[in-house]
């Protein structure tokens, strides 16, 4: 049922928010910088093939088999620099977060695998049966020439890593696996790559030594693994190093969840906003060997942190007993869960179970006047109410409207809110009057956020107003 929380009474902290103006014409500005970015990795593919065509490629379609051998070259072309700009999205660059967020440029990197298979693959088949009408032999008997060639068995090698690399990234397939396997599993795709580099250079002409296309494609690898090498590595060892964080002290919120205190030097320097996460590795010998995306639950302090983690799995039940002592590296900050993303000075949110977390840390950090913020929290049991009475008294020390909702998921209606409100009529226009003038934050599970989502497109609200954080992987 959807009422009003109830909070120590509290005066409300003054703010003085950034004016609507400001606001918009900081969303334009990143608007401009995303379109910028997103058609320069579609350039960087039609680059690759016009420097192919410029470069005598253009003369190599006088034969049927001339042409399938071009149209193979080409394939192989665009398909490696999809995979290469898959990997500056994977790599975590700050610019990129900060113009389309972590979670954009994770599913573009996604969307790209699928594809940038499909022309590796074609890629290899147009070779084949381009070599074969140019010596007459059938496409399989091609097969032995050309694994005879410098280099190409590893090339062969690369396709079937990557091969498992996007068929282990499909939704239906990588729920089967653990986090951790998947992330092991993907981490093939760096050796893929390195194992496809020494037939580009050796294999043919396309990128003879001295040609511009040597160049730029080395310059592409150099950026790409530049990447990875520098914001995956070298960055991130040098901030723990710096700042030195280790675990203060573990408390149990509710059966399954805990907040664990982090302490370390200078942390506000971390840049850190509410609503962002950070990748954590904890040193034990039970957790050092892999990592977990977690969001703060309340912003650093200069010598302290929190963040609030639900057992889901193996991984985080065991971070979750960690003892006080351990150091922790981190990558990050990362995400546009956060105010840099607000295009309004109204705000309004829902949260629904362990989504609470980045919520808290965004309500803490958010610059809001009295009575422009509206905040609903939602949960199946009052089990599930975690950190609400935190969020309770940060609405009442900022003035803003926080409503609970309790109960299972109605199974008519927009379906994300309890059975109880939508036989009430309660729909997302009563409960947030100013919400064609707010940024909508929703975090919580995927299918219910993607319910919420529909339903705040349903009623008029703008996409670039709402912003969302999933908890999946």
């Amino acid at each position: 049922m959807t009422t009003q929380l109830q909070s120590r009474p509290a005066m409300p902290q003054q703010f003085t928010p950034a004016p609507r103006a400001q606001l918009r014409r900081n969303f334009a500005r990143r608007a401009r910088r995303a379109d910028l970015l997103v058609m320069t990795l579609w350039t960087s593919g039609a680059a690759a093939a016009a420097l192919f065509l410029a470069s005598g490629g253009a003369g190599q379609f006088a034969s049927p088999a001339e042409v399938v051998t071009s149209l193979g070259i080409i394939a192989g072309l665009i398909g490696t620099d999809f995979i290469l700009v898959m990997l500056v999205l994977a790599a975590r660059v700050p610019l990129i977060d900060r113009t389309i967020g972590h979670d954009r440029a994770v599913g573009v990197h996604r969307s790209l695998g699928k594809p940038a298979l499909y022309l590796l693959l074609g890629h290899g088949a147009l070779l084949l049966i381009g070599y074969g009408m140019s010596s007459g032999l059938d496409p399989i008997a091609e097969l032995g020439p050309m694994l005879s060639l410098p280099d190409m068995p590893l090339a062969f090698v690369a396709m079937g890593l990557m091969i498992a690399v996007v068929a282990t990234s499909l939704v239906a397939v990588r729920r089967r696996f653990s986090y951790e396997a998947w992330h092991l599993i993907h981490v093939l795709s760096y050796v893929a790559v390195a194992f496809a580099i020494p037939h580009q250079l050796t294999v043919g002409g396309v990128l003879a030594n001295g040609t511009a296309q040597r160049v730029y494609w080395v310059a592409l690898y150099v950026l790409a693994f530049g990447a990875i090498i520098t914001f995956r590595f070298v960055e991130p060892i040098v901030s723990s190093l710096r700042h030195r964080i280790t675990v203060a002290g573990v408390r149990t919120v509710a059966p399954g969840v805990t907040s664990i205190q982090l302490t370390g030097r200078n942390l506000r320097t971390l840049g850190a906003s509410g609503g962002q996460f950070f990748i954590w590795r904890f040193w034990t010998g039970a957790t050092w060997w892999h990592s977990h995306p977690i969001s703060l639950s309340s912003m650093p302090t200069g010598s302290s942190a929190r963040i609030t983690v639900r057992d889901l799995g193996t991984g985080s039940a065991r971070i979750s007993s960690v003892p006080v002592g351990t150091r922790v590296s981190f990558e990050g900050p990362y995400g546009l869960f956060s105010d840099a993303a607000r295009t309004s000075p109204k705000l309004a949110i829902i949260a629904a179970g362990i989504g609470i977390t980045p919520v808290r840390a965004l309500l803490e950090h958010a610059q809001v006047a009295p009575g422009d913020a509206t905040i609903l929290i939602r949960a199946s049991t009052p089990q599930e109410a975690y950190l609400w009475d935190e969020i309770g008294e940060l609405a009442a020390a900022k003035g803003a409207q926080c409503y609970v909702m309790f109960g299972p998921r109605a199974r008519s209606g927009p379906g994300w809110m309890s059975d109880q409100d939508a036989r009430r009529g309660v729909t997302l226009k009563a409960t947030f009057p100013d919400l064609a003038d707010s940024d909508l934050y929703i975090c919580g599970p995927s299918a219910w956020l993607d319910l919420v989502v529909a339903d705040a497109r349903a009623a008029g609200i703008h996409p670039h107003q709402i912003h969302a954080e999933r908890f999946d992987w």
